[in-house]
Formats: C-alpha cells, structure tokens, sequence
C-alpha cells in the first residue's frame, strides 16, 4: 500500500506532484502509470480526507501572461484530433472554484506577479487526463493554471514557489507534462511494446538523480547539462511544469516515484510526489 508522510505541525503540508500525461490515449491506455496514480490518488485522499482542491499547470495551455481558470464547472475539452471515437465521448465533470482561484490570484499579485482570471476556459487534456486516473470520480474542485509564453525553468519554479502556501492549506499543486516529449519520434510510429530508446532511460535517470539530491541548480539547466536534454525535448514546454511542481514542493522533500513507464519506446512517463520530511 502506498504511504505517505506529513509534517507533524497543525497544518500538514500536501505534497507537490508532477505527472507525465503522455499521449491522449493515455486516458483510455493507462499502462503501469494510470494504476499507479489512482493508488497514490486513493492514498492522498485518505490522508487529507479535507482536500480542498487541486491547482494543475499543463502545457496545453499557453498564454500570454498568467492566467487562471476561473469558471464553476470548467468543460472537458478535447483538444486533439485523429483518435478513436471512444476518446472524444469521455468527460471529467470536476466542478471549478472560483474561490481557490482568487487565493491563487491574490498569491501571484504578493509574489509580484500580473494575473489574469478566465472564466470560459475548459480543461485540456493535459489536464483532465491524469486527473482522472487520480480522482476518477471527479469530485475534487480544480483550478488550471496557464504556462506563460516565453517563460524559462526559473520563471515557473517562481510561480510554484508562490503557490506554496497552498499545501497547508489543504490543495494539491500538480505540473502535468512529460519526461521526455520528441514528438517527431512519437509521429514516427511505436506500438508501445518498443523497447525504450537509450536515450529516454539516460536523461529520465539524470532527472531523477537531480531531484533525489535537491539539486535544484542543476534542473535548471538542464539544457546544457543534462544528457540528450535536446533530444528528449526538442521544445521545453512539456518539461516546464516540472518546475512549478518543484517550486510547489515543501522546502525540505523526500521524493517518491509513482512509475519509470516508457511507452511507444520514447515517451517516458515518470511520475513523482514531493513530500514533506517528517
């Protein structure tokens, strides 16, 4: 069974989490990785049975600026083309809260940062994805956050950072991307039985050293100093919400890996909390 920790003050600190959502069929393919986040999912619930809310940065929505979602029931937007029909029926009714999304807004503008609300935006499925392998039933309130254009690893570490207090309150702070994201070698085919490609195993384990040793320093340059960094991402969108995953966490964190999955042979799926050390 998976446990987890807290700290031992009135206010136990919810860990911070990062998810890769991999391909869109992912919501129906779930792989070791869906399983494994339900069963963490299961875990936290049971620990915070008072879990307030989720806020989830995806890199499906990229905007000028931050934004954050705003609406009381945000729709499931199906924001892909060409699967099989099954994938465009599904839903993940979460209802939104707007009163989270003030809180988040009024964090922002103390950390100095301009915000905007957006009532009408749906969820994407960088979104709504993993969130229904955590929460199936769709009944913790969610708030969407946007990737800002143009924003580095230090900027969204910032935003993460800011939305820290977060955790004592009650909510989860989720970045939702991939570990490694080539979508030239996606489109080149894969059945998901491949075996992993060298490369994905190499730069996911250098990620998962960086993390294990706090060496914040060094995740942010990756580009320079992590192995096949250019090849694992060609475009850094999908890694950035590691950044606000880890800018969320508690100040002092032990990390748990929920899977090491590699799908269609280049698609790592590497999920992990940051817990707070007793």
């Amino acid at each position: 069974m998976t446990t987890m920790t807290a700290t031992a003050s009135a206010h136990p600190v919810v860990p911070s989490l990062f998810v890769s959502h991999g391909a869109p069929l992912f919501a129906v393919d779930a792989g070791e990785t869906g399983p494994a986040l339900t069963r963490w999912g299961q875990a936290l619930r049971a620990q915070f049975p008072g879990l307030r809310g989720v806020v989830v940065m995806s890199p499906h929505w990229m905007a000028r600026g931050v934004r954050v979602t705003t609406g009381a029931q945000p729709a499931t937007w199906h924001d892909f083309g060409g699967f099989p029909s099954a994938l465009y029926e599904l839903q993940y009714p979460a209802p939104g809260a707007p009163a989270l999304a003030q809180e988040v807004l009024d964090l922002l503008a103390a950390a100095g940062v301009a915000a905007q609300g957006d009532a009408q935006r749906p969820f994407d499925h960088g979104a709504w994805v993993p969130l229904m392998h955590l929460f199936p039933q769709a009944d913790v309130p969610v708030v969407q956050l946007a990737l800002p254009v143009g924003a580095g690893p230090a900027q969204v570490h910032a935003l993460g950072a800011a939305l820290r207090p977060l955790a004592q309150q009650g909510v989860l702070l989720v970045g939702t991307g991939s570990m490694t994201h080539n979508l030239a070698e996606f489109m080149g085919g894969g059945d998901g039985e491949d075996a992993p490609d060298p490369y994905v195993q190499v730069f996911s384990r250098w990620v998962e050293d960086a993390v294990q040793r706090h060496d914040v320093s060094a995740l942010l340059s990756y580009r320079e100093l992590a192995p096949h960094a250019r090849r694992a991402h060609p475009t850094d969108e999908h890694f950035l919400p590691l950044f606000f995953a880890l800018g969320a966490a508690p100040q002092d964190w032990h990390t748990q890996y929920l899977s090491r999955e590699v799908m269609y042979g280049m698609l790592a799926m590497d999920a992990f909390a940051l817990q707070p050390v007793v």
